[in-house]
C-alpha cells in the first residue's frame, strides 16, 4: 500500500481535482448464491470488502488513491453499509462512505453518482457498487400507532397509494397479460438464461470457498413448466431467485485511466434514472434506455452488447422489445435467471458482466426497480 505522502506526491494534495470524463478502469464481485447457500452466515462487509481489495489490486490503484465509496443496499438495517465495507477493506478513514437505496436500481445507480462526482471534479477515484445479503436481512415489523403488536411484512411499500404499490410478482403477471407474453414464452426464455450461463472467468473474487455462480443448471422447457405457479404466468422457473453477492466497479478521471492503464477501461458515455408507471415497474428501463442512447446520440443498433436485468423472464423480454435491441446481443453469458437477484447489488453485476463482456464498441446495461424506477448505463470501450 503506498502512503498518503507518495499520494500526494504523484497526484497533488488529497482535494485538488482536475475533473474530466470517467472511466470504469476495473470491475469485479463475488459469485451469486442463492440465500441459504455458501454466503448464509456472511456480513454484507464480508461480501463486499474482498471485492474491493480485488478490484485496487487488477487496477493497480492503491487505497490510498481512494476518495469515496458508493454503495447500494437494499434489504440491510441501515448503519450505512458503505462504511462498513470501506473500513473493512482496509481504505482510509477519511473516506466516509455513501449508502443509497433505490431498490434493484441501486447498484447501477451508485456507479452514476460516482461517474458524476469524476466528471464534477470532486473526486478522482470512487469505488462504486452494491451489496445484498438476503439470507441475513433483518425481520421487518409494522409499529401499531394504538399499542397493539407490531405486524411483520415482506415488502415495503413503494408507492403512498395501496391500490397502486403491488406485489413484484403481480406487476410481472400484469406485464405478462398486458403485453399478451404467455408461460411457455417466459419459460424459453429462462430456459436460453440457463443455457447460456458460463464460468465467469476473471470477474469473480473466490470468498467462502464460491468461485462460481451457484444456481445455474440445465433447465428444460419440461422441467419449467412443471415449476410452482407464484402469480399467474409467474413460476419459480421465469422468476430470479432471491441472492446474496457483492459487486463494485472502479471509476476513475480520465487522468487516472491514462497514468495506469490506458485502453484497458470503458469510459461511461452516459447514464439516465428514469421514474415510469408505479404498476408496471418492469417497463420502466424502456424509457431510460432509449433517453440514454438519445443524449449519447448513438442509435440502438450500434449497442454491441447489452445486460438487462432478469428480475422476470417477462420484464427482460418487455424491456428487450420496447427498446428495440437485438436479442442475440443481450445477456450473452446469461442473465439473473441463471444467477439470482441481490436486489441492491443487481445492477452492479450487470455493470460488471457488461464490463467482461464488451470487447468492442457500445456496452449497455439497463434494470428495474420498484416503484417504477428505470436505471441505465451506457459505456463505450
Amino acid at each position: 500500500m503506498a502512503s498518503a505522502g507518495l499520494w500526494q506526491n504523484r497526484f497533488g494534495a488529497i482535494g485538488a481535482r482536475g475533473g474530466g470524463l470517467s472511466v470504469i478502469l476495473a470491475a469485479k464481485r463475488t459469485a451469486v448464491v442463492p440465500r441459504g447457500g455458501a454466503f448464509a452466515k456472511l456480513e454484507i462487509e464480508d461480501l463486499g470488502a474482498p471485492v474491493v481489495q480485488a478490484l485496487l489490486e487488477a487496477a493497480g490503484v492503491s487505497a490510498w488513491q481512494v476518495d469515496e465509496l458508493i454503495c447500494s443496499n437494499a434489504l440491510g438495517a441501515g448503519g450505512n453499509p458503505a462504511r462498513r465495507v470501506a473500513l473493512s477493506a482496509g481504505l482510509p478513514e477519511r473516506v466516509a462512505g455513501l449508502s443509497v437505496d433505490r431498490q434493484c436500481a441501486g447498484g447501477l445507480d451508485a456507479i452514476l453518482l460516482a461517474r458524476a462526482l469524476v466528471d464534477l471534479g470532486a473526486a478522482d477515484v470512487v469505488i462504486a457498487g452494491g451489496v445484498e445479503s438476503y439470507s441475513r436481512r433483518p425481520l421487518r415489523l409494522w409499529t401499531d400507532p394504538d399499542g397493539g403488536p407490531a405486524i411483520a411484512y415482506d415488502q415495503a411499500r413503494f408507492t403512498p397509494w395501496g391500490d397502486r404499490d403491488p406485489s413484484m410478482a403481480e406487476a410481472a403477471f400484469g406485464l405478462a397479460e398486458r403485453l399478451g407474453i404467455s408461460r411457455h414464452s417466459q419459460d424459453a426464455w429462462a430456459v436460453e438464461s440457463h443455457a447460456k450461463a458460463r464460468v465467469c472467468h476473471g470477474e469473480i473474487v473466490e470468498v467462502a470457498g464460491q468461485g462460481r455462480d451457484a444456481f445455474a443448471r440445465g433447465l428444460s422447457l419440461a422441467v419449467a413448466a412443471r415449476a410452482k405457479v407464484v402469480c399467474g404466468s409467474i413460476t419459480a422457473a421465469n422468476a430470479a431467485v432471491a441472492a446474496d453477492a457483492a459487486a463494485f466497479v472502479l471509476v476513475v478521471s480520465d487522468k487516472i485511466a491514462a497514468d495506469f492503464q490506458s485502453g484497458r477501461g470503458v469510459r461511461i458515455r452516459g447514464g439516465v434514472t428514469l421514474g415510469g408507471e408505479p404498476v408496471v415497474p418492469g417497463l420502466a428501463p424502456v424509457a431510460a434506455i432509449r433517453a440514454v442512447l438519445d443524449r449519447a446520440g448513438v442509435s440502438v443498433d450500434k449497442v454491441a452488447v447489452a445486460e438487462i436485468m432478469e428480475a422476470y423472464a417477462v420484464q427482460a423480454m418487455a424491456c428487450v422489445a420496447g427498446a428495440g435491441l437485438a436479442v442475440a446481443r443481450v445477456n450473452v453469458g446469461g442473465g439473473a435467471l441463471a444467477r439470482g437477484h441481490p436486489i441492491g447489488a443487481s445492477g452492479a453485476v450487470l455493470a460488471v458482466r457488461l464490463f467482461y463482456e464488451l470487447k468492442a464498441g457500445m456496452g449497455l446495461a439497463a434494470i428495474a426497480a420498484a416503484g417504477g424506477i428505470g436505471t441505465a448505463l451506457l459505456v463505450e470501450r
